[in-house]
């Protein structure tokens, strides 16, 4: 399995809308490239628990400059999307209705379509980090550390205020994005940053938003006594960042855990229907060999 971003199938479908059966729903995920998203699994899996016969999820290659065409070629079965990169932030252009959690990322990785036909867009990864931090019992931070400050860095940040912290700290190779900075005091946070490698002395949880490859020479100073460390970009097998924490005692958490828990809540926002979490949980660690838990040394 290659990289891929939280909500980034197995083979590259075409680009360009599809049709669906009549009388049928239809949902799915676009992106470029999309080739390694798991969210098929997940929304298929959720069907199948929730007897939604006629139900189909499947995934288009789209561009940013392209996603105003494919959504207006969408017939009425389809009732909602998800979104991977590049398209976040111009699914979030494009809707007709916003979330608070949307505006305040800027970015909106879910569009369901209401009766009326326009769409509305949400940030579900936020939900998605906060639930897979609660896995490994943090429910309140004084302060995040976060690797990185794109895109996803700001449903980090966002995560960050949900859960009550004073404080975000970027660990970045030079200056934190002005618009996740602007992002985060105007949640409330303090913002701090610090360079590659040069951690505090303490730390309470860590998010990584930035490719692991990256980070290898990063992770070696991550102080014990920490409680989580999540990264939140999935792929094959252990990440530097995962691998250190565990050693130090931390709780380890896949970016898959992020990936489950925000395709959860985007099942919930387009069947109207509780997720079914622990079937999805299942079906995604049969997709990738791996249990969707914390892990610790």
């Amino acid at each position: 399995m290659v990289l891929a971003e939280p909500g980034q199938v197995l083979s590259e479908p075409p680009a360009g809308p599809t049709t669906g059966p009549t009388g049928g729903r239809r949902a799915g995920v676009l992106g470029s490239p999309v080739a390694h998203s798991l969210s098929p699994v997940l929304h298929r899996a959720a069907y199948d628990a929730l007897h939604l016969t006629g139900w189909t999820y499947d995934a288009a290659r789209v561009e940013a400059d392209g996603l105003e065409a494919h959504l207006a070629g969408l017939g009425p079965q389809w009732v909602g999307l998800s979104l991977t990169m590049p398209l976040k932030e111009a699914a979030l252009a494009l809707a007709d209705e916003t979330s608070d959690l949307a505006r305040a990322t800027g970015a909106a990785n879910t569009l369901v379509r209401r009766a009326d036909g326009s769409w509305s867009a949400d940030n579900t990864d936020v939900h998605g980090l906060v639930a897979a931090l609660g896995e490994a019992g943090v429910t309140r931070l004084e302060e995040l550390l976060v690797l990185g400050s794109g895109a996803t860095a700001r449903a980090a940040v966002a995560a960050a205020a949900a859960l009550g912290a004073r404080r975000v700290r970027f660990m970045v190779r030079a200056e934190a994005r002005p618009e996740t900075v602007a992002q985060a005091r105007a949640a409330g946070l303090e913002v701090a940053t610090t360079g590659p490698g040069r951690w505090p002395a303490t730390v309470e949880a860590v998010v990584s938003t930035v490719p692991p490859a990256a980070t290898a020479d990063w992770v070696a100073g991550l102080p014990a006594g920490g409680t989580a460390a999540l990264d939140a970009v999935y792929g094959d097998g252990d990440t530097p960042l995962l691998a250190a924490a565990r050693a130090r005692g931390w709780a380890a958490l896949p970016g898959t855990l992020m990936l489950l828990h925000q395709g959860a809540r985007q099942v919930e926002l387009m069947t109207g229907r509780p997720a079914p979490l622990e079937a999805m949980r299942a079906a995604l660690a049969a997709a990738t060999g791996h249990a969707l838990a914390p892990t610790a040394r």
